[in-house]
């Protein structure tokens, strides 16, 4: 099982060792690979050195400079979470070309789209027992760092293991008529997905959610489930197909 814990959901310290915590139960059941991201903090860092973020599309306009700040504190907070889940190793793109990743846009700078995933390190890990985490920074094709997209990370990684994926994020799921809570879609097919975009109720930011989730399926995910990572045991629920909104092919 793949679990994306987006930026959003860790900004509680105590909610994120919430759902480490779960993350650490649910591997007693199946395999676990954690993809994070990390927006909050790494905005903070950039404030902190007066780097001033833009974004093109949703993405971070990454310059070489903002690169070396994105790595830094993606690396700190890849290792706090690898100790909250505990029997973890925190790892990155560059780790073993564990991510690779070519430019995506030159006007997005050090943006990558990922183009493969070391899956045979991932199993090795797994089969030892071990939970990997890693951090959506990627390794280019020059031997330099590339600031990756969490979602699509995940999508990359779920597809490259041809197992299920939960994106926690900071919603329930997938609404038909938001904020009705009776109109959250338990699951969905590609094409009622597509069909929600092209008619509107899937909407805002929304969109990206369900695009990244369709991503997955598209890799090689036999599913993708959007929950909320905000409150504490869904993850369980969520990987049962119980909470959320589960994407299927």
């Amino acid at each position: 099982m793949i679990v994306k814990y987006g930026g959003n959901a860790m900004k509680s310290l105590e909610l994120r060792r919430a759902v480490a915590a779960e993350i650490a139960a649910l591997r007693s059941e199946v395999p676990v690979v954690v993809v994070h991201g990390g927006g909050p903090v790494i905005e903070q860092e950039l404030a902190v050195r007066g780097v001033t973020s833009e974004f093109i599309g949703g993405l971070r306009v990454t310059t070489p400079e903002a690169m070396d700040i994105v790595e830094m504190a993606l690396c700190q907070l890849n290792k706090q979470l690898s100790q909250d889940v505990g029997q973890a190793i925190g790892l990155m793109g560059r780790d073993s070309g564990l991510l690779r990743a070519e430019i995506l846009d030159p006007s997005l700078g050090r943006v990558g789209r990922v183009t493969g995933v070391n899956a045979d390190l991932l199993r090795t890990l797994l089969g030892a027992g071990i939970t990997p985490v890693l951090g959506c920074i990627a390794v280019g094709p020059d031997g330099n760092a590339l600031n990756v997209n969490a979602d699509t990370a995940a999508g990359a990684v779920a597809g490259a293991l041809n197992d299920g994926i939960v994106f926690l994020t900071d919603v329930d799921g997938v609404y038909r008529a938001y904020p009705d809570p009776a109109s959250r879609a338990a699951t969905l097919t590609r094409a009622e997905a597509e069909q929600g975009i092209h008619d509107g109720w899937i909407a805002g930011g929304m969109i990206p959610k369900v695009r990244a989730a369709l991503d997955a399926v598209s890799r090689g995910a036999p599913f993708a489930t959007i929950a909320s990572g905000m409150t504490t045991g869904v993850l369980a629920a969520a990987t049962r197909g119980e909470a959320g909104t589960r994407i299927t092919p």
